[in-house]
């Protein structure tokens, strides 16, 4: 190579300078997607109190997010009570000879989380992925583009009406999720451990703030499991690849807000009240 070759050939940036410029992409990219995320939100929200009310479109959201929901939420729950109960009580048999108040604490942790962060991890896997497959079908075949063409916002045709029928169906399931894993739970302690149902239906350690901090996630969860879908959806691009990517990142995307809702309701809780 002759000398102004070498000259004029750019240099080639090192190793670690493309993993720093790499990190940065990822920041910017990640600070645009919380950016629009948020936006989704606000405007979810601003239609849902200022926006047109279309009573047909919310039924039939909850009928397909709360009864095609029943039957797999029931038989999960049903089982993750069964095994909460077996596995708690052999591991308290091994500290303490008397099990009598294993069904008072299940019942509180219950109440408090299990229930509601199982039940939305579980709604997240279905009702996510249903949400994105949906919108992301809109969005690959110009759908959604038709919208906005006719001056109607597609947060408020499509995410708004899955917004209110999540919040309010994600409560109910979790209520009837909590109520079959007691049931679950009660007969797993009257088989294996030989505890009568009066001793384990024991409130004594629930109380009001363990209610309030499982209705707020059950309202939390409930809220974040369409905006994070539905995002997701809109974000689509390509052809069925890309409604297949959508629904990938939807599940995932989903499970992970529930889990950090879950922190942050936690540690909020233990902060304000002691709980």
């Amino acid at each position: 190579m002759s000398q102004d070759a070498a000259l004029t050939s750019p240099e080639r940036p090192s190793p670690s300078t493309q993993r720093v410029a790499a990190l940065g992409a990822l920041a910017i990219e990640l600070a645009r997607a919380g950016r629009d995320l948020y936006g989704v939100f606000v405007r979810t929200l601003f239609y849902t109190v200022r926006g047109r009310y279309e009573r047909g479109a919310v039924l039939r959201q909850m009928y397909l997010m709360g009864n095609q929901s029943l039957f797999f939420l029931t038989v999960v729950m049903g089982f993750i009570g069964m095994i909460l109960v077996l596995q708690g009580g052999l591991q308290a048999e091994r500290i303490v000879p008397d099990p009598t108040l294993i069904g008072s604490t299940y019942l509180e942790l219950l109440i408090r989380d299990l229930a509601a962060s199982i039940g939305a991890l579980m709604l997240a896997t279905r009702v996510g992925a249903g949400i994105a497959a949906e919108i992301g079908s809109m969005v690959v075949t110009e759908q959604v583009d038709a919208l906005r063409m006719c001056a109607a916002d597609p947060i408020d045709y499509l995410i708004k009406p899955r917004f209110i029928a999540s919040v309010v169906m994600t409560t109910v399931l979790i209520i009837w999720s909590a109520t079959i894993a007691t049931l679950t739970g009660m007969g797993t302690a009257y088989l294996f451990f030989e505890i009568s149902p009066n001793i384990f239906f024991d409130l004594r350690l629930v109380d009001f703030g363990d209610l309030s901090v499982g209705l707020v996630k059950c309202l939390a969860y409930g809220a974040a499991i369409p905006i994070v879908s539905g995002y997701c959806g809109l974000s689509t691009y390509g052809g069925s690849e890309g409604v297949g990517w959508a629904t990938t990142r939807a599940v995932v995307n989903s499970s992970l807000a529930v889990i950090m809702l879950n922190f942050f309701i936690s540690g909020a809780a233990f902060l304000l009240i002691g709980a």
